[in-house]
């Protein structure tokens, strides 16, 4: 197999690039740029941080993750799977914390690119990624309920985490502002709405309008973002973060579950896009690309970016092939950072947590939880639950590391259980009509068949073979077993032994290559000698014949 070249979509599809491509190209990455307007503020006050902080990451992350991606058509930017993981960092570390944790996972990202693991993601399995997307959108969903509400948290409340953030909530009843909830609702019915009256038109920025012109001509008292957050338009500065060998320690584990997220996130968002549009992408190059963007981005002013599914998907829809639509995206949230962001202040607070309710909604994929719930094993509805639960309890990094755990031993567990060592029978020929249809096999042969995969779960198997007084060849059979440890090499090295001791010869029947390799590198065939390895079971019964023979047994 070829290996994937490290080289940016973009150069590739430059070569045969046309005027009419160009147009649809700035047409499309313009449509998308008003669609991720709403959405990267959005995100990045679910996020803990600035509205503009959403525009940087936007800008900056998207620009590079075009121009040096793997994917003719992903665009990218700040995302809800991020909002929860980046809340809780900057609450606990601040802003020099996520720097220092999305610089870490930049260059974790470069890394994977570089040494081609973008193939290894596939080994997270999907109930772990259905798990934890779910809960995200629920921990959005909690976290938006106060300013969907209205809501005043007491003086000196810390709500961090989603529990936190309920108890906080439900001592804050008496503070739910009915203007808040009117304009929250109206929000959220456009947003459902409006999508079956114009798809060119987002019904983000109607939303946004029609919340903005609702609570200065009623002077509805509802909290906007220019009540909350101070608005910084103008062109992103360089930020050095403060770097020391504490912070670095301390941001490490924050930056592997950023990295993951992003690969995770992003290579999905590329799978999903090369189905609409029939291409290829090159998992590798993203990887790189996700890594340098991520990096651009906090140096920058932003958060933490990936490939966005609903842009990317946008992006297609409205005739985007080539990295242009991305990079076009990007010039025009500048042109609008430059020019618009001071109004960003009148949008109400209430329109925004409509908006992340409706992303929260779209990205749950309840219907594929509760498929799973319904067709899959017990082990996998173990893994699903735990991780969606641990999610939304506790944290992302806590979900994944405990789901990987989970699923790893209960699919060990499974693979224990599949596998299995069956001793043939052996039948009187004059007593059974059926046994000229049976292979002779001598009364000092014995022969046992394993099947499964030979792994330290289930090593235990090779000693439920048994040697007769009489039994002086023993036949292992292996052509259903696919790989071996080192655990079940020491229990046939075992078996050696006791068959040695009772000068009982071993014979192996068609060892397939995995098992054959280790047994290689383990010297255990030239100990049992290579003329004792037959490749099917005619062939060992035909040795153990000579065998027999020979020593006149």
């Amino acid at each position: 197999m070829q290996k994937e070249k490290l080289k940016p979509m973009l150069f590739t599809d430059l070569k045969n690039y046309t005027g009419q491509q160009f147009a649809k190209d700035l047409i499309s990455g313009i449509i998308v740029a008003i669609i991720a307007l709403p959405l990267s503020i959005a995100l990045a006050l679910a996020s803990g941080v600035g509205p503009e902080e959403g525009i940087y990451t936007a800008v900056v992350a998207g620009f590079l993750i075009s121009f040096f991606g793997g994917s003719s058509v992903q665009i990218a930017g700040p995302t809800a799977a991020f909002a929860t993981i980046v809340a809780g960092i900057v609450a606990n570390r601040g802003m020099n914390g996520l720097i220092m944790a999305t610089i870490i996972a930049g260059i974790i990202l470069i890394l994977m690119g570089i040494l081609r693991l973008g193939s290894l993601i596939k080994f997270i399995p999907y109930t772990i990624t259905t798990g934890f997307t779910a809960g995200i959108a629920v921990t959005i969903l909690i976290g938006q309920l106060k300013d969907f509400m209205g809501a005043i948290y007491p003086k000196g409340t810390v709500a961090i985490s989603s529990t936190e953030k309920l108890v906080a909530l439900s001592k804050s009843v008496s503070t739910f502002n009915v203007n808040a909830i009117i304009i929250g609702v109206i929000s959220l019915i456009i947003l459902i709405v409006w999508p079956k009256i114009s798809e060119k038109i987002p019904g983000s920025i109607i939303a946004v309008i029609v919340g903005i012109v609702l609570v200065k001509v009623f002077k509805l008292h509802v909290f906007t973002i220019g009540d909350l957050y101070s608005i910084h338009g103008g062109l992103p500065k360089f930020h050095v973060p403060s770097i020391t060998i504490g912070g670095i320690q301390a941001a490490a584990s924050d930056g592997f579950t950023i990295a993951i997220l992003a690969a995770i996130e992003s290579l999905l968002s590329c799978v999903v896009a090369d189905g609409m549009i029939n291409s290829r992408h090159r998992s590798n190059t993203e990887l790189v690309a996700q890594g340098i963007g991520n990096i651009g981005s906090v140096l920058f002013g932003g958060i933490p970016a990936t490939g966005a599914i609903a842009r990317t998907a946008a992006n297609i829809k409205n005739g985007g092939k080539t990295p242009i639509a991305g990079i076009v995206h990007s010039i025009t949230l500048l042109l609008v950072l430059i020019v618009l962001m001071p109004y960003a202040k009148l949008i109400p607070m209430p329109t925004i947590a409509a908006i992340l309710f409706l992303v929260a909604y779209n990205m749950c994929q309840w219907r594929t939880f509760v498929h799973l719930c319904k067709t899959s094993s017990k082990s996998d509805i173990i893994v699903l639950c735990t991780t969606f639960v641990l999610t939304i309890v506790f944290d992302l990094v806590v979900a994944i590391e405990v789901g990987m755990i989970f699923a790893c031993l209960l699919f060990m567990k499974r693979m224990s259980d599949e596998a299995s060592i069956l001793g043939w029978e052996y039948i009187d020929p004059e007593n059974d009509p059926d046994a000229t249809d049976k292979k002779y096999v001598p009364d000092y042969v014995r022969v046992y068949e394993i099947i499964g995969p030979m792994f330290f779960g289930d090593s235990e198997l090779i000693e439920l073979i048994e040697l007769k007084e009489y039994t002086k060849i023993l036949i292992i059979r292996m052509r259903g077993v696919p790989a071996i440890d080192a655990t079940a090499m020491q229990g046939l090295e075992k078996l050696y032994k006791q068959c040695k001791l009772a000068n009982v010869q071993l014979i192996f029947s068609h060892v397939n290559e995995q098992p054959m390799k280790t047994m290689e590198k383990n010297k255990f065939i030239e100990r049992i000698g290579s003329e004792n390895f037959r490749p099917n079971i005619d062939a060992a019964l035909k040795r153990a014949e000579e065998i027999g023979k020979q020593n006149n047994y």
